[in-house]
């Protein structure tokens, strides 16, 4: 089994600064990619950042130049650096990963999803 779970969520105000982090804990062999979605109540869940096993990284428009991901490979952890905040980034904040799994017949990869964290944005 693997678990992921979440960290760093909270209230700021507007132009203040938070850090989410994920951990993958369990059976794991290795893990491919990693992204941060949100879903804010009522609007459909939406990639926020991905970061690819080859070290490219990619992020929705409106974020760019303010939200950083990052990985700890070493530690099972990413990171979402979350600068210059604004009350339409207010969401719950969900963690995924492609993690391969050990097991007796290979290394198959399955998607995991952390518990969500909430972050709010007061203006």
């Amino acid at each position: 089994q693997v678990q992921l779970v979440e960290s760093g969520g909270g209230l700021v105000q507007a132009g203040g600064s938070l850090r989410l982090s994920c951990t993958a804990s369990g059976n794991i062999n290795s893990i491919l990619d990693m992204a941060w979605y949100r879903q804010a109540p009522g609007n459909q869940r939406e990639l926020v950042a991905s970061s690819q096993g080859d070290g490219s990284t990619n992020y929705v428009d409106s974020v760019k130049g303010r939200f950083t991901i990052s990985r700890d490979n070493a530690k099972n952890t990413m990171y979402l650096q979350m600068n210059t905040l604004k009350p339409e980034d207010t969401a719950v904040y969900y963690c995924k990963m492609i993690i391969t799994i050990l097991s007796i017949s290979g290394t198959p990869r399955f998607q995991y999803w952390g518990q969500g964290t909430q972050v709010t944005v007061s203006s």
